[in-house]
């Protein structure tokens, strides 16, 4: 949830750009989500500790994301365990967009900026890690149950050049 002086800002600065003329039109983030999946991991203790590490890096407790057909391929039959998911908004969403611009995004390993073709027409960005270390809360001494995981930021933008613009404004780093 945008205060109304984060609102202002983010009108005042995109109206010319893309001809708001009302502070309504301006977007702003609605939630955030950070998933992970268990693949085919078996361990129970390795999904615990998956558990464990994703609700230490948002602060909530994981959901559990189960399949909805049986696969023989992928050996999963209708019900198992696919992944994890966390769900943020309001201020722990806002915590967390701050951390991932400010923190997590620079400490990943030869870490260019993020494709604009991240950004799906419907207005949101996915990003994916491929080490969940790169979060200040997970201790590099594990470093042997290593797992990756998505955040995607869904914003209220209608398009992708005006989630572009928007992005680009709260501080998410665009390859040049």
């Amino acid at each position: 949830m945008a205060t109304a002086t984060q609102q202002h800002k983010t009108f005042e600065a995109l109206k010319g750009q893309l001809g708001y003329t009302n502070i309504m039109q301006a977007p702003k983030v609605a939630k955030i989500i950070v998933s992970t999946g268990v693949g085919s991991i078996k361990d129970k203790k390795k999904i615990e500790f998956m558990v464990g590490r994703l609700a230490q890096i948002t602060g909530q407790a994981p959901a559990k994301r189960v399949t909805n057909k049986s696969i023989a391929n992928f050996k999963t039959r209708i019900g198992d365990v696919a992944g994890y998911q966390v769900t943020l908004r309001g201020t722990h969403m806002q915590s967390f967009l701050d951390k991932l611009i400010n923190i997590v995004l620079p400490r990943v390993k030869d870490f260019r900026g993020i494709r604009t073709t991240s950004v799906d027409d419907m207005g949101n960005i996915s990003i994916g890690f491929k080490e969940h270390t790169v979060f200040p809360e997970t201790s590099d001494e594990d470093a042997k149950d290593i797992f990756g995981l998505a955040v995607t930021i869904v914003t209220t933008a209608s398009s992708k050049k005006e989630a572009e613009a928007y992005l680009k404004h709260i501080g998410i780093p665009f390859k040049a």
